[in-house]
């Protein structure tokens, strides 16, 4: 099934990629995007009490929607472009996310302080 912007996306897998910084986000949604049909949530962002230690002090999370197959492709290429830039903190694939976690995806702290 092809996502497009009307989907709903309850029911869709949902991968999980935390990276260092904000252009490696961009850099790894885009190859995640261009490997398998998936849309993206909501980037959010994370800046940690040792900030200061961290390569790039921001940390920030990518979220794929779609098939389980799609997700997985969208994840391999995202975690080597982010590997081949600032890096990895963690990745992670939900198959078939609760309601609950699905409210939890469309927070995003990017539009704060």
């Amino acid at each position: 099934m092809a996502m497009n912007e009307t989907d709903n996306n309850v029911g869709y897998a949902v991968g999980l990629l935390e990276v260092y910084g904000l252009v490696c986000a961009f850099l790894a949604a885009d190859a995640g995007c261009k490997a398998g049909n998936v849309t993206l949530e909501v980037f959010d962002k994370n800046k940690p009490a040792n900030a200061d230690e961290l390569p790039v002090p921001l940390l920030v999370t990518v979220k794929f929607r779609g098939l389980v197959s799609d997700v997985e492709e969208a994840m391999r290429a995202a975690e080597e472009v982010a590997k081949a830039n600032t890096g990895i903190v963690c990745s992670h694939i939900i198959p078939n996310p609760t309601e609950d976690t699905e409210k939890m995806l469309t927070i995003s702290a990017l539009d704060k302080d």
